[in-house]
Parts: structure tokens; sequence; C-alpha cells
């Protein structure tokens, strides 16, 4: 299993619409970057997001995720408050093949700003727009640009299918189309 390089990618992505939409080259141009880079592709952030309040919670509990618990929230830029986070959801809609599973990492322009990115694997067969957990580990609010680079997917292949892909479970997951919270 290796990470694999940027023309394996635009093949599978030709082959399996593995990312829509795509972007074939690196966008810097006044952005943080987005689009294919040498082993990965840098997805971008939509502009919905959730942001977290602690106005009508005492507890944050996986199990029950209280609705209330979030401010939704739309446009070109979003302030996370400090010591706080926002869901929110790529631009790119992925369909990973069943031979392909993804690791996820921030991209360094935030987090050279105390701005980390949360993001899970990719499983085989999983397909959808990618949630995203974006903290601010700052004590100063902190400004998320939509439609820029946000973190960036790396793409490891197996050695063949794997035998139980996400999509064979059910993942509950599966084809998310908007940011979607916790859910058991």
């Amino acid at each position: 299993m290796g990470v694999k390089p940027d023309s394996w990618i635009e093949e599978m992505v030709r082959e399996h619409r593995m990312i829509e939409p795509f972007e074939s080259s690196q966008v810097n141009q006044g952005t943080i970057s987005y689009g294919v880079s040498s082993y990965g592709y840098d997805l971008r952030v939509a502009d919905e997001y959730k942001i977290f309040t602690n106005v009508n919670n005492s507890i944050v509990d996986p199990k029950e995720v209280d609705p209330k618990s979030f401010i939704d929230f739309k446009g070109p830029v979003c302030i996370i408050p400090p010591n706080s986070f926002a869901l929110a959801r790529s631009v790119e809609y992925f369909r990973i093949p069943r031979d392909i599973i993804t690791l996820c990492v921030g991209k360094s322009t935030y987090a050279r700003c105390g701005i980390i990115v949360n993001v899970t694997p990719f499983e085989p067969e999983w397909e959808g727009y990618v949630t995203l957990e974006i903290s601010n580990t700052t004590p100063l609010p902190a400004k998320i640009y939509s439609f820029e680079g946000i973190c960036q997917v790396l793409f490891f292949e197996g050695s063949g299918p794997c035998r139980t892909s996400y999509k064979d479970k059910g993942g509950k997951y599966q084809k998310q189309s908007g940011i979607t919270p916790a859910k058991i």
C-alpha cells in the first residue's frame, strides 16, 4: 500500500468520477490552495457551516447531539469563536473505489494559525460530501475562507479490493449531502 501520485489521481477521477468538481492543477493565486497536489488533493470548504455554541448545553454527548448546539451560517467567510469549532462540508463530492482508503490532514496555512481540521478516513466505497470539523485552538476568533483549500486528502491503494466496504456495511454517513453531525 502506498500513497498515489497526481497522474494516478487524475486517472481515478476519469474512471470512477472520484472527485466532482475536480481541479486538475493546484490553484493558489490569491487563495489558500486547492486542487491536485503531488500525492493528494486539496479539497475546498463550502460556504455552509454549523458553528458550535455552548449557550444551550452543559455537556457534549456524541450519542445524543442536540441540534441547538449549533448555529447555522452561510457566507464567504466564517468566524469561529475562540476555543470552539464549526462543522462544514466540502465543495467536492467523493466516490472512493473499493481498493482505496484515504487519510486527510489539515493545510499548513491554517495549522500555523492554530486552526486544526479533523476528518476521518474515507473508507472503500464511501461516497458523499465530506463533513469537516474545524477547531479554533486559539483564544481569538478565527477566520475560515469559503471556497478555498482547507485540507489535503491522501489516497492509498490496497493490494486488492477490501472484503467488506463501507457501502456493504450500509454505513450511516453514506451519500451524505450536507453537513452531517454525529449519529449513532
